[in-house]
């Protein structure tokens, strides 16, 4: 219903129009003539076509620039799902990293180099899916830049 808001206003007012007419005896459109004719002098009539052709290509070019803007923003919700569910996965592997880790600590002669490391990667993949869930404008390049080490 709210998709056609306007078409039912429109046609309300249309309605409302044509019921005016009818009821008072009106003649719009030999009233109109009459003006265009009065109006001859000021060369009204002859600006009336390309007029109507500018609003066409207008009200087509609203109405793709909404497509793209709706296009745009399911874009965005699709993006920002995806990164949720990557976040989600990504953290549930840290967690069970972590039980690597205690084993390996409580492993003698394990090199705390590797513990060093490991901790490197876990604050690195942390910090890129931050980034990569704080992008705005979502394009391939702009993801790519959000995860790309600085």
């Amino acid at each position: 219903m709210k998709n056609y808001l306007y078409t039912f206003i429109g046609a309300g007012v249309a309605l409302a129009l044509y019921a005016l007419t009818v009821i008072f005896d009106l003649e719009l459109f030999e009233a109109m003539i009459l003006f265009l004719d009065e109006m001859e002098h000021l060369e009204l009539d002859e600006i009336i076509i390309p007029l109507v052709i500018l609003i066409m290509f207008a009200v087509f070019d609203l109405m793709r620039r909404s497509k793209n803007n709706t296009m745009n923003k399911e874009k965005v919700k699709i993006y920002q799902a995806m990164v949720k569910s990557t976040h989600h996965i990504l953290n549930n592997f840290l967690n069970q990293m972590l039980i690597v880790k205690m084993k390996a600590e409580s492993t003698p002669n394990f090199d705390p180099r590797v513990l060093k490391i490991y901790d490197d990667i876990v604050a690195q993949a942390k910090r890129q899916i931050h980034a990569l869930s704080n992008v705005t404008h979502v394009s391939e390049e702009s993801i790519h830049d959000s995860v790309r080490p600085k």
